[in-house]
């Protein structure tokens, strides 16, 4: 217990405690309208995205994020595009987008030879955390908490019933963009401890842990925040006890809680 609790005193461990249950609660938030709109695989869609557009940056060598946030957030207007239209083709597109963008980024890497330095992005990395990412991840946690407390009526509407919400004259648009630009944000700084192959399942995981003892939209969110925010803590203690990259312990974390409450839950 003593050594886990000095892993708190280092610097990298604090950032990466502060972002990422930040991320991990932002993430499990936006998952809630994500799941509910039947739009899951936006996540992992735009992970995979994320991964090619980091490779692109590695071997042009300037910074990740000046690629990444614009190719992920119009990936993100796409997808939803074509999910909201095509329904279950659209599902099939996604999927098909997601292997080919992350068989390029492997490709990419590989004949850059930065290899290397992409890797860290497929399972994540509680070094990669920066400076500039904590107050990022403060700043548009913030903005996404305050979104959902402005607009919640909104959201709400537009989640269980989107005809129904552009029949009062709600601007569904907007609010499609809005999740948008926001799952995308939230991709592309998540990518860097969850990793793009496990990002999806904290985006999904939390949302479906709830549905088991949520009665409502509002304790959907509340259940969903506190699930994601639990599992990343007990994931990242996983990952510095046995050593193994923190997204796969936040999702083993994760996994858990859904089997538990499945079990207790009927």
């Amino acid at each position: 217990m003593n050594e886990i609790l000095e892993l708190f005193t280092y610097q990298f461990v604090l950032r990466a405690l502060i972002a990422g249950s930040l991320i991990s609660v932002c993430t499990s938030v936006l998952g809630v309208v994500l799941v509910l709109k039947h739009y899951s695989l936006i996540g992992h869609g735009l992970s995979e995205i994320g991964f090619a557009s980091l490779s692109i940056a590695a071997a042009l060598n300037i910074p990740a994020m000046i690629i990444s946030t614009p190719s992920v957030i119009l990936a993100s207007f796409v997808i939803m595009f074509v999910s909201q239209r095509y329904k279950t083709a659209g599902d099939i597109a996604i999927a098909i987008a997601s292997s080919i963008a992350l068989a390029l980024g492997i490709i990419i890497s590989s004949l850059s030879g930065s290899v290397s330095s992409t890797s860290s992005y497929l399972f994540g990395s509680v070094l990669a955390i920066s400076q500039w990412d904590l107050v990022f991840s403060i700043v548009l946690s913030l903005v996404i908490i305050a979104a959902f407390i402005v607009f919640y009526n909104r959201l709400f509407l537009i989640t269980y019933n989107e005809d129904y919400a552009r029949s009062l004259g709600i601007n569904t648009t907007f609010y499609q963009l809005l999740i948008s630009i926001l799952t995308a944000l939230i991709v592309v700084l998540g990518m860097r401890i969850m990793g793009t192959l496990l990002i999806s399942g904290v985006i999904i995981l939390p949302a479906v842990s709830a549905r088991k003892v949520a009665s409502d939209f509002r304790m959907l969110v509340i259940i969903s925040g506190v699930i994601s925010f639990v599992a990343f803590v007990a994931g990242l203690l996983l990952s510095f006890v046995f050593n193994v990259p923190a997204g796969a312990g936040v999702i083993i974390a994760n996994t858990l809680i859904l089997i538990i409450l499945k079990v207790l839950v009927k």
